[in-house]
This record gives C-alpha cells, structure tokens and sequence, in this order.
C-alpha cells in the first residue's frame, strides 16, 4: 500500500549495476565479476534476513525459509550476469506468492520504452495504447489482443510477474508479440525498444551536485504531472480521475469539497495502484457520516481493526458510484469493497487486482563512497475485510460487471465511464467519456 513512495525514492540513486540490453539481449552481456557477485549475494542475504524478521506469517506460508534461502545462495554462484543474479533474489522472494513483497533492485543506467502499454481485461491482455513515433507505432495497435510475449503466453496470472520482468529486473531490446486484432485476424510482430542511456554514477554531494539534484527533480515532477489528481464537473456530476492514494488528508478533503457541491460523485479508480493507508482512511471518512469498520489488519503481533470516524455534516452525502479495473489494487480495492460492504454506493467496472496487503519499505545502501540503493517492500499485515474475506489473490468483484472490448480501445472508446456517466443521469456516450481525460505520454 506503500509502492508509490517507494518509486520514488529509487530516482534518488547514485549508482547503477546493470549495462543496457544489448541487440542479443539481456544475457549477452559481459559474465558478473567477483565483486558483483559479493554484492547480489550481500542482498540475498538481506532479503532473507528482512523477510525472516519482519514478515506477517512467521511460517512464511509453508515455506521453509532457511532451505530456500540456501537454495538461492547456491544458484546465484552460477549466475552469469548482474540482471541474472538480480533476478534470483526477486525469485527468492517469489516463492512467498506476496503481491506487495518483492525485491526494488538498484535501477539500470538507461531508461526503455517498448512503444506501447499493455493491460488486464477479464482474463486477457490487450493494448491499450501505442506511442506515435516508436518503432511500435507501424506493427502495433490499440485493441489488439495480446497472445504470446517472446514466446510466452500472457494473461491475468502471468501479467504483473511478466511486467516485472521487462521494466525492473530484465529489459529486452526487442519483444516479440503474436496479436489478435478486432476482427479476428491473427499476426506476429518483432518490435525494436527505444534504449535511453543515463549515467551509471551520479555525484549527489560533490562539484556539480546541484545540477544533478534538479535533474533528478525534473524528472520527479513530470511523474508528479501526469499522475496528478483530475476532475471535471457536469450536469450536478463530478467526474474525479484518482490515479494514486499519495494524497495529503487535506488534499483528499478539498477535493471532497468540490464533490459536496454536485448531487453524485463518479469515483475513477482504474489503474489506481494504491498508495498511502492514511489517504484511504480519509477518503472513508468523507463518504461516511458515521464510525464505520474498514477492515481488521492481522499482523504477527496480533490483530487490529481499522475503523474510519466519518465526517458527520461535512461527509459527501450525495450518490455515489466507484470505477475500477484489472489494475485498481491495494488501498483502491479496500475502499470499492467497503462501499459495497457498507451498501454506500455501486462499483462498476472489472475484477480489481487482488492485490491488498500492507507492506513497509526496507532501504538498503552498499559502498562507500560510491554508494548503490535499494529495497525490500515486505508485507507486515494481511487486511480482512469486515465479512471475515481478504482480497488478496480474489479482489473486488464489481456489482455490474462492465468490460471494454477490443474494438472498444481501438476506437478510443470508454464504455465503463459512459455507464457510470448514464447511471449518474448525465449524457455522455462511449467517445466522449475516452477523451474526458486525455492520456499524457512522458
């Protein structure tokens, strides 16, 4: 419920391991030195160590973890590369099935940029949109239905570990897409990724520093930008595009102040990953007048529940209908599910994520004076909702079950936000409601 904050402190490395891919790929590149191994090994142990001390289920959900470990530390002696040795310590991890424990390696020294996004619908993978410029833009187009990635079947399963994969652990130079478009017709596209180089070493303290910080803040507020909070306000109707819970309560409130102004809020939760826990409480406690349980956080400490107060005569009282989808996860999940626990308004849209646990950012540092960065995200409490079920692995099951087809994003038309819009007795068809908030490229 942390992930967010966590990005963002890796943009605040000094050094990088891993060279960029190459043209024979990420394998190809030059055999990990020995003290390139000492230092994967030195996170290996420290994933072990992190997990064993802080991890929610002191049986490591059946795992042996003393075994396991000395299973990875094996391995990583024959791993010929540093994405190779990188990649066994996020598999280590893996073996807990733990959507929000997981291994955030130093970044690479370059930046990549397939050409084109991908998400979850139902139970398939399909484009969603495809960069103008890019090497994808001739081969690939939105709603086209994803069959195979270099080589491998993809689906709801497979995605998150798939992406995971190309963007953080293993970058590929090319990708290789077998596709199914709307009509049917079937394709196998080979499409070159746009490698930027950055710099391995960045000197944060010395001559130069103060260019190199804004730089880095630069880049930080172009995230900022395009993942900033967006609304518009019709017909008695507030639209509210929320990608992240990193909101500020006051923030979240103001926002809800607007909302008191029309007659029905038309929440957009898709593709909201989570954020902070504090935010999600808020939000729960402006659509509440009441003290309401949220759910109960069992830990290895013990269990807690999570109650939000309710904001009495300044709660949004008004009609409210929430949207979420295949990438809608942790603090986005809890919120829709205590909606409909709570009977406080409707979810449409696709099954959430299942992806709700709480986790804590461990930080480490290796080197001196060039220093390299990284961190454990380890979960340290399962979240039961109030009907005794977690979401974790299952999610949010909207009450109408509303899904874009592939012709649907082809054409750039948003069917989910064109119902909510109806239900909220606005007038706004399938087209207009795909360009209500325009997509920004980086």
């Amino acid at each position: 419920m942390r992930r967010s904050a966590a990005w963002l402190a890796l943009l605040l490395c000094t050094a990088s391991l891993a060279p960029a891919p190459s043209a024979q790929g990420p394998t190809a590149t030059a055999r990990m030195s020995a003290n390139d191994l000492y230092k994967v090994r030195g996170m290996m142990r420290e994933a072990y160590e992190t997990v064993k001390k802080n991890y929610y289920d002191p049986s490591f959900r059946g795992l042996d973890w003393e075994a396991r470990y000395r299973e990875y530390d094996e391995k990583l002696k024959s791993a010929q590369t540093m994405n190779a040795g990188l990649t066994l310590v996020a598999a280590f991890l893996g073996g807990l099935n733990d959507s929000h424990t997981s291994f955030l390696p130093p970044p690479h020294a370059y930046t990549v940029d397939y050409g084109y996004y991908l998400m979850v619908v139902g139970d398939q993978v399909f484009v969603q949109r495809v960069r103008p410029g890019s090497d994808a833009a001739s081969k690939v187009r939105p709603g086209d239905q994803l069959l195979s990635l270099n080589g491998g079947g993809v689906g709801r399963e497979s995605f998150r570990r798939m992406w995971y994969l190309f963007h953080i652990l293993q970058p590929q130079p090319t990708t290789r897409l077998e596709l199914r478009d709307p009509a049917g017709a079937e394709r196998v596209v080979s499409v070159a990724t746009t490698v930027t180089p950055g710099r391995a070493v960045r000197n944060l303290t010395g001559p130069g520093a103060g260019m190199e910080i804004q730089e880095l803040e630069r880049g930080m507020e172009d995230v900022a930008r395009r993942s900033r909070q967006r609304y518009v306000e019709r017909g008695g109707v507030m639209i509210w595009k929320m990608p992240h819970f990193m909101l500020e309560n006051g923030e979240v409130d103001r926002l809800f102040g607007i909302a008191r102004q029309q007659g029905t809020l038309v929440l957009d939760l898709r593709g909201n990953g989570g954020g902070l826990i504090s935010a999600m409480h808020r939000m729960v406690d402006n659509v509440f007048t009441a003290e309401v349980t949220i759910a109960t956080r069992a830990g290895r400490k013990g269990r807690a529940t999570m109650t939000a107060k309710g904001r009495g005569d300044a709660a949004f009282a008004g009609r409210l209908i929430v949207l979420v989808d295949s990438a809608s996860a942790s603090s986005a999940e809890i919120f829709a599910r205590t909606v409909q626990l709570q009977k406080r308004g409707v979810v449409i849209g696709d099954r959430s994520a299942g992806a709700v646990m709480e986790a804590r950012m461990h930080p480490f540092v290796q080197g001196d004076p060039v220093a390299i960065f990284y961190q454990f995200l380890v979960t340290d409490a399962d979240i039961v909702m109030p009907d005794g079920r977690s979401l974790e692995g299952s999610g949010v099951m909207p009450d109408e079950l509303l899904q874009p087809t592939g012709a649907d994003l082809a054409a750039g038309r948003d069917p989910v936000l064109a119902r909510a819009a109806a239900l909220a007795g606005l007038e706004l068809d399938a087209l207009a409601a795909g360009g209500l908030f325009p997509f920004e490229w980086k």
